[in-house]
């Protein structure tokens, strides 16, 4: 009996103690319960996505799919959050439905994240400006639409504030480090914008939002039962919204 009650005891704390790691791990992502299956049905299985390596001293991986019939004028640019890499990108359908809508599409590996090697560039915020601008020359991305979710803020809005004119559109998602720039630097930048966040990100939507509101030219959307990692909890809802931005930039 006594060893009964031991190993019952056992069993209790380990479940508590399962419990109480998954608890932790929701409350870091912020997810309210396991995406909708039906995301992963969005997109053509028979797109093609091909893959490279950009040139230079410091290559970034990225993912690319080709438009599937006419292009339209704008290239989407896909950067991911501190938890994801462009791969994210493709098992959301996300790069497959661009593709399917005539936009050319590509999805970074930013520097020490999937199969982009770390980069000393990357330890400034000069440095980061120019990677990304240097990427998009090599890749030739023409009228970009920069899609920047969580930490890849780091690198969008130094970009965003030294290059916006290379933009044609700026889809942040609770992007990180829009604490560093003043109300009037956002103002400056005239660039078409969607601000999108979840509705459960109590946190850095909120702080990212109070900066990004000075847009002078922008919407926002709020995703609702979503939490930081949005486009994940809500991904029919942030296809539509991303593709109506789009399609209301031609």
């Amino acid at each position: 009996t006594v060893v009964q009650t031991s190993m019952s005891r056992s069993q209790v704390a380990l479940l508590g103690l399962g419990l109480g790691l998954l608890f932790m791990l929701l409350l870091y992502v912020g997810l309210p319960g396991p995406p909708e299956q039906t995301s992963w049905l969005w997109g053509d299985s028979n797109v093609t996505i091909l893959a490279g390596l950009t040139r230079g001293s410091s290559p970034i991986f990225y993912r690319e799919v080709l438009p599937s019939h006419r292009a339209h004028r704008v290239d989407v640019v896909l950067l991911h959050g501190k938890a994801f890499s462009s791969r994210t990108w493709e098992q959301l359908g996300t790069l497959q439905l661009l593709a399917q809508r005539g936009y050319r599409a590509v999805a970074l590996d930013l520097p020490g994240f999937g199969n982009s090697a770390p980069s000393k560039e990357a330890s400034t915020e000069a440095g980061r400006a120019e990677l990304l601008e240097r990427v998009l020359q090599d890749l030739n991305v023409q009228n970009a639409v920069l899609v920047s979710p969580s930490l890849s803020g780091r690198y969008a809005l130094p970009f965003l504030m030294r290059g916006h004119h290379q933009l044609r559109g700026f889809v942040p998602i609770a992007p990180a480090s829009t604490q560093n720039y003043t109300q009037e630097q956002f103002q400056a930048v005239k660039t078409p914008t969607l601000i999108l966040y979840g509705e459960l990100d109590r946190t850095l939507a909120r702080e990212s939002l109070r900066q990004l509101r000075h847009l002078p030219n922008h919407s926002t959307v709020k995703l609702r039962n979503a939490g930081h990692a949005c486009y994940l909890h809500k991904p029919q809802d942030f296809h539509l919204e991303l593709l109506a931005f789009l399609d209301h930039l031609l």
